[in-house]
């Protein structure tokens, strides 16, 4: 009888142990998944910088590289199949040379100074770009960019829109460097003699380089599509080049600057700045509107979403953590078989990260340090922007409250009164009063976040 009762304690020990096993791997494995989560590596919408670019080309000088495309990464984003995006980079003194491409580009200067010159059949235009101003350079069109900053960087942003293919687009450069040939090397011999009225041999010599090239080896050759030019040489180029400073530049095609015009949202937390096609005819072609958006490092954007546009953020400056509400591929597909429920997309963005934020789908966006990014916005004639929260565009406190009454738990005079309780609008504190009552403000970097909100 004491051996039976030793062996069943024993067994329940065993079954104890297994048990308490189980449950330190579950929770591990939960908390492995949510640590995952949070740092975006399952989620659909994020593009780390690190990840997901593809380089095109890059030396000493600079890189131009590519995000990988998006409708590979999810299918609830299938519609920007045709749309890519592209990082250019370059130091100070330098040029990315003369090319085309079978694409539009919407362009966009995150950081640094430029000289943009796009060149026509019979002109051609160039302007001095700063941080904020957009250009559209329609498909065929060549063009080339200098950084005439002595020290700092230059970083641009494109969105490129394919017109031959989806999702794909070829750059055509007329010099030939070690990363690529001269499309005009594409020709035939008589081709070329005809069209220049020239011996093949001065082609090659003038265009080419080639009789040099065997004389001192390949090392004449220019390194690559982005090359360094001397301080002289700048200094002509931007003799031609339009400054448009804190003024609009007068033609409806001529780069414009989202900070030339009042923030559509702003207070102490923040400011966002915006053009739409409505406002501008380059936008309306492409149906694009662009953000350029600053948060105060604990600043929050209140809950929101928009109607019709496809947004493409890009991280300019600091650090955020996003949460976008949706379903997953998986849940879409049995949508006609049960109930759903919805799914929390979460990630910790910084500098270069790229995160999409689909139509319809609701997103906030906390800023855990001095903020700044960019956003394109696809399908953006008519967009509606909803917020769920705040003083104002609040589209929860346009519901009547007999509505409220029978669509929430709480009664409708209740639930109206939370609605309305925030009376900040688009940005607000992260940290709730109550919370920051109850913590006594412990943790929070006050003197540095007071000095940086003067800024506001």
């Amino acid at each position: 009888m004491l051996r039976v009762r030793v062996q069943l304690l024993l067994g329940i020990l065993f079954l104890a142990s297994l048990s308490v096993s189980f449950g330190i791997v579950h929770r591990e494995h939960q908390e492995s998944q949510e640590e995952s989560d949070s740092r975006g590596e399952n989620n659909p919408f994020y593009f780390s910088s690190d990840r997901r670019f593809h380089t095109l080309f890059t030396n000493q000088y600079g890189h131009l590289r590519i995000l990988h495309r998006f409708d590979q990464r999810s299918k609830q984003i299938q519609n920007l199949e045709n749309y890519r995006v592209v990082e250019f980079k370059s130091k100070p003194n330098t040029l990315l040379l003369p090319h085309h491409a079978d694409a539009d580009f919407l362009l966009v200067v995150l950081n640094g100074r430029a000289i943009l010159t796009l060149v026509n059949p019979d002109s051609r235009d160039s302007y001095i770009l700063e941080q904020g101003h957009a250009q559209k350079i329609p498909a065929g069109t060549t063009f080339f960019l200098v950084n005439p900053d002595d020290n700092e960087n230059l970083r641009i942003i494109k969105l490129a829109i394919p017109v031959n293919n989806p999702h794909r687009f070829q750059d055509f450069f007329l010099s030939s460097t070690e990363a690529q040939q001269s499309y005009l090397r594409g020709f035939s011999k008589n081709i070329l003699e005809a069209s220049f009225d020239s011996d093949f041999k001065e082609i090659n010599r003038v265009l080419f380089g080639e009789e040099r090239q065997q004389q001192q080896g390949e090392e004449s050759r220019e390194e690559g599509v982005i090359v360094e030019l001397k301080r002289e040489q700048i200094q002509e180029l931007m003799k031609h080049a339009k400054s448009s400073s804190r003024k609009e530049l007068s033609s409806q095609d001529e780069p414009f600057n989202l900070r030339n015009s009042k923030p559509i949202y702003s207070n102490k937390f923040g400011r966002w700045y915006e053009m739409t096609p409505e406002k501008n005819p380059q936008l309306k072609d492409l149906d694009v509107f662009i953000s350029s958006v600053d948060m105060k490092e604990g600043a929050l954007l209140l809950p929101h979403y928009n109607s019709k546009a496809i947004v493409i953020m890009v991280i300019n400056e600091g650090e955020a953590k996003i949460e976008l509400v949706g379903l997953s591929d998986q849940q879409q597909q049995k949508q006609q078989e049960e109930s759903l429920e919805v799914q929390r997309y979460r990630a910790e963005l910084s500098e270069d990260d790229v995160f999409v934020i689909p139509a319809a789908y609701p997103v906030a966006i906390n800023a855990t340090s001095n903020l700044n990014f960019f956003a394109f916005g696809i399908n953006a004639e008519n967009n509606q922007r909803n917020f769920l929260a705040g003083g104002k565009d609040n589209v929860m406190s346009e519901i009547p409250t007999e509505v409220l009454e029978v669509s929430f738990p709480a009664s409708g005079k209740k639930v109206e009164k939370l609605i309305k309780k925030q009376s900040e609008s688009h940005f607000v504190d992260a940290q709730p009063e109550q919370q920051q009552r109850e913590e006594g403000h412990k943790g929070r970097k006050g003197s540095l976040s007071s000095i940086l909100g003067s800024l506001y």
